[in-house]
């Protein structure tokens, strides 16, 4: 069953005035109408809605909510409540955040937003027979012996994939350096899948620089190390706060590399302080570009815009779709809210493992393997004068 974009957007004020409640960042939401006798189902989250990835949990949210406003005014009969808490991107407090969903009653997870957070929730969903669907964390050991966990995110091992292929497709000759976090799963899936690939098509990696935490405040050395072995590329599997480090201490240095980052640098545009200039040129992987002239793409961007008064990123994307493929299973297995949520997640993972398809702002015709990840391709894109402009 695909999702119809035309209906989606057929949305009255009503519904931007119900986004508009929900655009408070701390906290949880809800996005419900409980008014009548409409069924209601309780679909809870958690992310980082404070501190350093707050960027991603923040954006997560909005896109949910938006989904959610519109969801509740085109379908009276099944409305959505929808809470998210804050986990500060911490596996623990991850663990309580769902807790507490739990004890607000919830039905279905849609997260936890990154991925070390999503591997400490996703062993207690599956315990717990919650079905969850994760926005964003990329992980394989997200989904990996859980039949109950889901991914919109393409997986880590792709974008690694990807990654070397493009480069040995289109930068041909060019000898790369990496920098990449060691004591991050995230991180170190993703630099593990490009090696291989890199080695299976020739490609020469002539640094390989790691660090211990995305706190890290001085990446001389790994840049230095780069610079002398002669990297004009630098391909950085890692999220957008350290990125931004790295690109302003190479400046300092007078190095300047083509970065070529993954979908944790998304982002890093909005990043508060730092200088754009210095992003000119870095080339990244995301399904998302928000200055698409794709006519889905730029309704929900003028919708988000007017909402937030921001441009979304792809994490605002994935919560918007992470939302709509939930609602739309759900209505396509026949269920019904007030069933018990075991049978809820095992209808929910017959009907992704069984041919659903969802047509979203992140990728069209969108299916899920039985080992829960999504089939859909990362783009290459360049920041070129602030903007995304597709490679």
């Amino acid at each position: 069953m695909k999702s119809s974009f035309a209906k989606k957007f057929m949305v009255v004020a009503l519904a931007l005035a119900m986004v508009f409640t929900f655009a408070a960042c701390g906290g949880s939401s809800s996005g419900g109408d409980e008014g009548g006798d409409a069924a209601v189902l309780k679909i809870g989250s958690s992310g980082p809605l404070t501190g350093g990835a707050s960027i991603y949990g923040v954006a997560v949210k909005q896109g949910a909510e938006i989904a959610v406003a519109e969801i509740n005014e085109a379908n009276p009969d099944l409305q959505i409540e929808f809470k998210m808490e804050d986990d500060e991107a911490d596996g623990e407090k991850a663990v309580n955040a769902y807790n507490k969903l739990k004890d607000w009653g919830i039905q279905i997870m849609m997260g936890t937003v990154t991925t070390g957070s999503c591997i400490a929730t996703s062993a207690v969903t599956f315990e717990d027979r919650v079905f969850e669907l994760t926005p964003s964390a990329s992980s394989a050991d997200v989904t990996a012996g859980k039949d109950n966990v889901f991914q919109v995110c393409f997986t880590d091992p792709n974008q690694g994939i990807k990654a070397a292929d493009y480069i040995a497709e289109n930068m041909a000759g060019a000898k790369v350096g990496v920098i990449y976090n060691n004591s991050d799963a995230y991180s170190t899936g993703i630099f593990n899948s490009f090696k291989s690939e890199m080695e299976a098509k020739g490609g020469e990696i002539v640094a390989a620089e790691t660090y211990p935490d995305d706190t890290n405040a001085d990446y001389s050395a790994q840049l230095t190390s780069c610079k002398s072995a002669g990297a004009d590329v630098v391909f950085l599997p890692i999220y957008y706060t350290p990125a931004s480090v790295i690109m302003k201490q190479a400046k300092d240095m007078n190095y300047a590399p083509t970065f070529f980052g993954v979908d944790g640098m998304d982002g890093i545009l909005d990043m508060e302080g730092f200088d754009t200039s210095l992003a000119e040129g870095v080339m990244l992987m995301t399904p998302f570009n928000p200055w698409s002239t794709d006519e889905s793409v730029a309704a929900f961007v003028e919708k988000y815009q007017a909402a937030y008064n921001e441009v979304p990123n792809q994490f605002a994307a994935d919560g918007y779709d992470a939302i709509y493929a939930l609602y739309d299973a759900f209505k396509a297995a026949g269920l019904t809210a007030d069933m018990e949520n075991a049978d809820i997640c095992e209808a929910m993972i017959g009907q992704f493992t069984g041919g659903f398809s969802y047509d979203g702002l992140t990728g069209t015709a969108m299916t899920w393997n039985d080992k829960g990840e999504v089939n859909k391709t990362p783009v290459v894109v360049m920041i070129q004068d602030g903007i995304y402009v597709d490679q």
